[in-house]
C-alpha cells in the first residue's frame, strides 16, 4: 500500500475518533441537563449525509465534508445559524432557558474530553512502551550541526554541548528541537567554557523556510571504515574493517561534520589518514581525496546500543507500571499542551515569522508515520487531541471558547448578551475560521507548488 494512502487512512481515523469524542463531550451533559440534542454529526452534511438514523429525538448521521462535525443542540445559536427558531418563546429543554453554569458545562465538554483522551492515551503509551530517551549530558563530545548557516545564525557549532533552553535544563535529545523551536535563549558548553546566547526573533522563520534542513542538528557520527568502495580510487591503502579515524592531517576528524570540511579543502590532493585499528594500534595512512570531496570508502554502521557500549552517549531506559504511569501520563499531556500554547504565541506574533509554518490537512496528514505504527498513530493522535483542545478554546465566536467567552460575560455581569448580537458575533466568527483555513491550507499548496 501507498505510503500516502497509510497516511490519509490514519489521518482519517484519527479524525473520527477526536471529532466523535469531542461531540460527546456535549452531548452527554446536554443530555444529563435534560436539553433536546436535535442532531449528532461526523463531518458536515451540507445538502445531503452520507448516512442518517433518527433515534429517539436525535439525528445521528456521517456527512460528506469532513471538516469537522457537529452536535445541534436545541436552542442554541450555532453554525447551524437557525435563527427562525430562536424568534419562538424559549422551550425548557432548549439550551438557551438552561441556567448559565449548564451552559458552561456543555459548551466546556468537548475540550475537556479532548485533553483527557489524550492524558489517557499518553498513560496507556507510559505503560506499555515505556520511556527511552538519550540524556542531553550523556553526549560524549556534543552534538553535530549539519546545515552550518543555520547553526551559525543560531550561534551554535558542532562540539557544542547544550546545557539549556531559556534557563531550564534540556532533559532528552529527542525534546532539543522543539525546545529551541519554543525558546529564547541557550547556554551552551563550548571547549570547556559555559556560554549565553540569543537566538533571534525570527529563528523559527529560518527553521520553516527550508523544511528539508529544518533539522539542522543531529548526533555527531564517529568515522568508522566498513570497507573500500568497488572502484574506489584508493583501492590497496591499509585499512581493515573497523578502522576508526582520528585525524586528516593532524586535524582533528573522529566525527563526520569534522571530516566533511577537511576533504573540502584537500580536493584532488593526498592526505595522511590517522587512525586506530580494532586492536587499539594507531597507524598513519596516506590516501587520496577526490575531486568530489570523497575517499571512496564505505562507513560502518551501528545501533544505538553499540554508540552508547562504545561511550558516545547514554540510552536512558524508564519502565512504568500502571499506577506510575498515571502522573507520566499526566504530566506528558500537561507539557504538550504548554508547548504547544508557546508556539501558537509565536504565530501571532508576525515578527517570528512562525505564521509561515501554519498547515492545514496535507500537514496535519503528514505527522503520521508513512508505516502503520499503532505506537506513533496513538502518539499522534494524543497531539492533535491536545490541538484541537486548546484551539476550540480559543475566545472566538463560532467556537467553543467563543460561546465560553459570552457565558462567562453573563455570569460575571449577570447580563445575557442578545440573542441579534450572539447571531452577528457567529458569522464574524465563521468568516474568521474559513479565512485560517484558507490561509492553513494555501501555506500547504504554496509549499507543495514552490518548495
Amino acid at each position: 500500500m501507498s505510503p500516502v494512502v497509510i497516511q490519509i487512512i490514519q489521518f482519517f481515523l484519527s479524525l473520527s475518533i477526536l471529532i466523535v469524542l469531542h461531540e460527546l463531550g456535549h452531548f452527554i451533559p446536554a443530555k444529563l441537563f435534560k436539553t433536546k440534542v436535535e442532531k449528532f454529526f461526523l463531518f458536515f452534511d451540507v445538502k445531503f449525509a452520507l448516512f442518517q438514523k433518527k433515534i429517539g429525538e436525535t439525528v445521528y448521521g456521517i456527512g460528506w465534508l469532513p471538516l469537522g462535525g457537529y452536535v445541534k443542540i436545541a436552542g442554541m445559536i450555532d453554525e447551524s445559524m437557525d435563527t427562525e427558531a430562536m424568534k419562538e418563546e424559549p422551550k425548557p429543554w432548549e439550551f438557551r432557558s438552561k441556567p448559565a453554569w449548564q451552559r458552561l458545562i456543555i459548551m466546556l465538554g468537548g475540550v475537556t474530553v479532548n485533553f483527557i483522551l489524550a492524558v489517557i492515551i499518553y498513560i496507556g503509551l507510559a505503560y506499555k512502551y515505556g520511556k527511552e530517551y538519550i540524556p542531553m549530558d550523556s553526549l560524549k563530545d556534543g552534538i553535530a550541526i549539519v546545515e552550518p548557516t543555520i547553526g551559525d545564525k543560531a550561534g551554535l557549532k558542532s562540539g557544542d554541548k547544550i546545557l539549556a533552553v531559556d534557563g531550564e535544563p534540556v532533559e532528552s535529545y529527542g525534546s532539543l528541537m522543539l525546545e529551541l523551536i519554543n525558546g529564547n535563549s541557550l547556554t551552551i558548553e563550548r571547549d570547556g567554557q559555559v556560554i549565553e546566547k540569543e537566538l533571534p526573533v525570527d529563528f523559527i522563520s529560518t527553521l520553516i523556510e527550508d523544511e528539508d534542513k529544518a533539522r539542522f542538528i543531529s548526533l555527531r557520527s564517529p568515522f568508522y571504515v566498513k570497507d573500500i568502495s568497488k572502484g574506489s580510487h584508493n583501492q590497496g591503502i591499509d585499512l581493515q574493517k573497523g578502522d576508526h579515524l582520528l585525524a586528516i592531517n593532524g586535524e582533528p576528524a573522529e566525527y563526520m561534520d569534522q571530516v566533511a570540511p577537511l576533504l573540502e579543502a584537500n580536493k584532488g590532493k593526498e592526505v595522511t589518514l590517522s587512525l586506530k585499528s580494532k586492536s587499539g594500534k594507531t597507524k598513519n595512512v596516506v590516501a587520496k581525496v577526490s575531486e568530489e570531496a570523497t575517499l571512496g570508502l564505505g562507513l560502518q554502521q551501528f545501533t544505538m546500543e553499540e554508540y552508547e557500549q562504545m561511550g558516545y552517549f547514554k540510552v536512558a531506559t524508564v519502565k512504568y507500571g500502571f499506577f506510575e504511569a498515571i502522573p507520566a501520563g499526566i504530566n506528558q499531556g500537561v507539557e504538550t499542551l504548554g508547548n504547544y500554547a508557546k508556539n501558537l504565541k509565536k504565530i501571532f506574533n508576525p515578527s517570528t515569522g512562525a505564521y509561515k509554518g501554519v498547515g492545514g490537512f496535507k500537514a496535519i496528514g503528514s505527522m503520521f508515520p508513512e508505516t502503520w505504527d499503532w505506537r506513533a498513530f496513538w502518539a499522534t493522535t494524543a497531539l492533535i487531541s491536545i490541538i484541537l483542545a486548546f484551539m476550540n478554546v480559543l475566545p472566538i465566536p463560532a467556537l467553543d471558547g467563543g460561546h465560553v467567552m459570552f457565558l462567562l460575560y453573563e455570569m460575571i455581569s449577570g447580563r445575557k448578551p442578545s440573542d441579534k448580537f450572539l447571531e452577528y458575533a457567529q458569522m464574524v466568527g465563521f468568516f474568521l475560521l474559513i479565512g485560517l483555513l484558507l490561509f492553513a491550507n494555501g501555506n500547504d499548496l504554496y509549499k507543495m507548488i514552490f518548495k
